[in-house]
């Protein structure tokens, strides 16, 4: 009896796991590999898990699925919503959510293997699935290339892999070349010289610093880049003080910068750096400002070849008006560390996950209706099917274009 796949997709997004946390995850996948017939090899990097599927002569293929969930409170309504909260990195007691679709991925993959399997009369080589923690924190591809991940499993000739996104069911978006921005986390810590409320000049205010810091900082991309040099500069938390009538002796900032080209990154990095600094000295701040990179996430760049060829076996499968070019997406990823560490190509793409009666007129203009949830969003939730059959289909197709007949 094969996997009820969509048994399997609400168990595991009413059951999500926070970045390196993913223990029940992992030991779903290691008990459906095992069954296929599969070496599995467990707890690299933490809690990846990896199953290999030699069958005969040929080359190697890597197909790649994520497994964390996000610290975000599901507000779906589905019958199947995660209610479940987890202690964070920083000892919180968080909600989580399968809010950016790792659900689906590693649904997919392991429908994926199976279709696998039951085919392997017709092709030869060797299936490597991976099934990755902590995406989310950018770090988890680079915890099993450390733990030595190609000293446990064959090297692949191409690593493939798939994210759910926000247009209709039934289409893959599929871009050759800087396929996803680069992503970077920066913290930075104000500091001033606290007092009483009723007295603001005897302080220097970290929360002045900080709205003002915030503000120069918005500048960076609207006044300081050229129009074709793409990129999104996000402060995402401010954080000071303790009561309405106490000023704080200091404020903090987390940023997030998205660019797609290595040296409009630099540019974007260094003005961070002179604001805040300038920002700081503006103030007359007693002590100079901390700034730490917190994550960091590389471009997502496909071969172009191969995602030639990859895009032939998707047109092929699923027709070529039901492949597009999504243009870069500003999103991140760190799957690019799996075929950076090989040596070898990435091929990743988009996978449709959204109703596809919302989208009359998709197919004609490639836009997409407004207020549609997106990845991260508390309403993120993919349409079961046909989702998951296409995502099947498109790892098996994409695959099968690698290894030998």
């Amino acid at each position: 009896m094969g996997i009820d796949l969509e048994h399997l997709y609400r168990d595991l997004h009413a059951n999500p796991e926070l970045s390196f946390q993913e223990h029940r995850t992992a030991g779903i996948v290691a008990g459906h590999l095992s069954e296929l017939g599969l070496k599995v090899h467990g707890g690299i990097g933490g809690t990846g898990v990896v199953g290999v599927l030699a069958n005969g002569p040929g080359p190697t293929v890597l197909l790649r699925a994520d497994m964390d969930g996000l610290p975000v409170l599901e507000a779906t309504g589905l019958d199947y919503a995660s209610t479940a909260f987890a202690t964070d990195g920083d000892d919180h007691l968080v909600p989580v959510m399968h809010a950016c679709g790792h659900d689906v991925h590693v649904t997919c993959l392991l429908g994926a293997v199976e279709k696998l399997v039951a085919e392997r009369g017709t092709w030869s080589g060797t299936v490597v699935a991976l099934f990755q923690p902590a995406e989310e924190q950018g770090g988890g591809a680079q915890a099993m290339v450390d733990d030595g991940l190609y000293a446990k499993v064959p090297k692949p000739v191409v690593v493939l892999g798939q994210h759910v996104a926000p247009f209709p069911a039934g289409w893959l978006g599929l871009r050759p070349g800087v396929a996803m921005a680069s992503a970077d986390s920066l913290n930075i810590t104000l500091h001033g010289s606290g007092g009483h409320g009723s007295r603001p000049e005897t302080t220097v205010d970290p929360v002045l610093l900080a709205a003002a810091t915030t503000m120069r900082l918005h500048g960076i991309v609207s006044r300081e880049l050229a129009a074709a040099d793409q990129a999104v500069l996000t402060v995402g938390q401010i954080h000071s003080g303790t009561k309405n009538n106490i000023i704080a002796s200091h404020a903090t900032l987390g940023l997030s910068i998205r660019t797609f080209d290595e040296s409009v990154r630099t540019k974007v990095l260094a003005s961070i750096e002179r604001v805040v600094r300038g920002e700081a000295l503006a103030s007359g701040s007693p002590t100079e400002p901390v700034i730490t990179l917190e994550e960091h996430f590389p471009l997502t760049v496909n071969d172009t070849a191969a995602s030639a060829r990859v895009a032939s076996a998707l047109a092929g499968r699923f027709g070529t008006d039901h492949v597009i070019d999504p243009g870069p997406v500003a999103g991140s990823e760190d799957v690019g560390v799996l075929a950076t560490a090989a040596g070898v190509p990435l091929v990743y793409w988009l996978l449709g996950g959204a109703d596809p009666s919302l989208f009359t007129d998709f197919a004609a203009t490639g836009r997409m209706p407004e207020n549609i949830p997106s990845n991260h969003s508390p309403h993120f939730a993919p349409r079961i099917q046909p989702t998951l059959r296409v995502g099947v289909d498109a790892l098996v197709a994409a695959a099968r274009a690698w290894l030998a007949e």
